[in-house]
């Protein structure tokens, strides 16, 4: 049983050196929302974990809802949403004070509509707004209806924090190393009370 507890400990020992190496997730999660009148808009996004030069993370996945409709889908980063072409959009969020770019980023609904939230720096007060396309769709933003719309909102976004797996990792392995010698001691005195009971008898 001595053993096994050894053994158990340096397992744990080798392992937690082992998975101690392990790199990081490589990418991010987000909280994020926006609403405006008539608009409400909230979800997650994942990005990568490095940000470029200007400190802009890649949105690679969205979820989340508008209006009470599920988000189906990103917009593709270098494509426009339907109904607002030629704008790109680039899928770049950062935790800047401005965190979208003048591009933005796009997804799609379950309705069959699209929005695209982005930073209007040619606005005499800078801020964002978001493009609302809905069907029918007609390419070109110049042939946006009445049924679409391009309205001033408020938007935030937030890195979730998050443990590290090798912080998980971690744990796991001391929790072993802690519990080992307990086991250590509980059958040493167990084999001590045995000895008492037999020299009783």
């Amino acid at each position: 049983m001595k053993n096994l507890a050894l053994s158990a400990i340096a397992l744990a020992t080798t392992s937690g050196l082992v998975f101690g190496t392990m790199p990081a997730a490589s990418a991010l999660s987000w909280n994020w929302n926006y609403s405006g009148t008539g608009i409400a808009a909230n979800g997650t996004f994942t990005s990568n974990d490095t940000p470029n030069d200007l400190g802009f993370y890649l949105i690679s996945g969205i979820t989340g809802t508008r209006n009470g409709e599920t988000i189906t889908g990103l917009q593709p980063a270098g494509t426009p949403i339907p109904g607002n072409e030629p704008f790109n959009v680039d899928n770049l969020i950062s935790l800047n004070t401005q965190q979208l770019t003048g591009d933005g980023f796009g997804y799609s609904t379950s309705g069959g509509n699209y929005s695209s939230p982005f930073f209007a720096s040619f606005l005499p007060t800078p801020g964002y707004l978001e493009v609302f396309s809905a069907p029918p769709i007609i390419p070109g933003f110049e042939n946006l209806g009445l049924e679409d719309s391009e309205l001033l909102i408020s938007f935030s976004a937030t890195i979730v924090t998050v443990p590290e797996p090798t912080s998980i990792l971690s744990l796991l392995f001391l929790g072993t190393l802690v519990g080992a010698p307990s086991l250590l001691k509980r059958h040493n005195l167990s084999k001590f009370t045995q000895k008492k009971l037999e020299k009783v008898s």
